[in-house]
């Protein structure tokens, strides 16, 4: 067992990750425009669910970003 080629496949599961990581869902873009929009404030929760952002509670309304 050569430990250095392991490293190297842990490496490139890493990277490939990575790059699946970057295509976002329709949710994370629609809650990353928000809190560009939003330039400063509090989120108080952040509901989660399969891995997408569904809702975020502020501290005067909530705003859905997946239907």
């Amino acid at each position: 067992m050569d430990h250095g080629n392991e490293l190297d496949k842990s490496e490139m599961g890493a990277e490939q990750r990575s790059e699946r990581s970057v295509q976002l869902s329709p949710a994370w873009m629609a809650f990353i425009r928000y809190c560009q929009k939003l330039r400063h404030g509090e989120i108080e929760r952040l509901k989660i669910q399969d891995g997408l952002p569904m809702i975020a509670e502020l501290a005067v309304k909530k705003i859905k970003f997946a239907p």
